[in-house]
């Protein structure tokens, strides 16, 4: 079993927005495999299917972006997951808007939901899916720039980073996190 996780804001408020692409990956996933995320577990919308013949839970913390690892810890728990068993998507600032990173592990950088993703399940090592988002043009406009609505044309060109991170999905589970990085990276 894989556990799926996106991290994000609850939607209603900050969909399309930069911090909500691994949101918009899990959402991409649950279209091209027939999977409802529509249940509520850990504070957290969930749906259970399957990926390349293994059961996969997809997942959208509600807890808001900081408070992410709640979520990632409780469902581990809950399934008695191991850590390479869990990818976790979210939004990078220093990739190239329409681009992915694929890794095995690594720091959380700055990004606060995967500080407390590796905070609350106490280790760096479980593959990760970095969606490219690039900078804002003055640094002192970062907040605004992650949680305002992005425009069509720029949301064009990060939907290629949503298709390929949702690929990239099938192909950890299918062929190994190595195969995948060597295909999407």
């Amino acid at each position: 079993m894989y556990l799926i996780v996106g991290l994000g804001n609850p939607e209603e408020e900050y969909s399309r927005t930069r911090h909500n692409m691994g949101f918009d990956v899990i959402n991409q996933i649950a279209i091209n495999y027939n999977i409802k995320v529509n249940k509520n577990k850990f504070n957290s919308l969930y749906g259970i299917g399957t990926i390349a013949k293994e059961k996969v839970l997809l997942v959208k913390p509600q807890t808001y972006m900081n408070l992410s690892g709640e979520a990632v810890r409780n469902f581990k728990k809950f399934y008695k997951l191991e850590a390479n068993n869990i990818i976790v998507i979210y939004d990078d600032l220093d990739i190239e808007p329409g681009s992915i990173k694929i890794r095995k592990q690594g720091g959380p950088g700055t990004h606060n939901g995967m500080k407390s993703v590796v905070s609350e399940i106490n280790t760096e090592a479980f593959p990760r899916i970095r969606i490219g988002i690039g900078n804002p043009q003055y640094k002192n406009d970062l907040l605004n720039y992650i949680l305002t609505k992005i425009p069509d044309e720029e949301y064009k060109v990060l939907q290629k980073a949503i298709y390929n991170a949702a690929n990239s999905v099938e192909e950890i589970i299918k062929n190994g996190i190595d195969i995948a990085m060597n295909k999407y990276n």
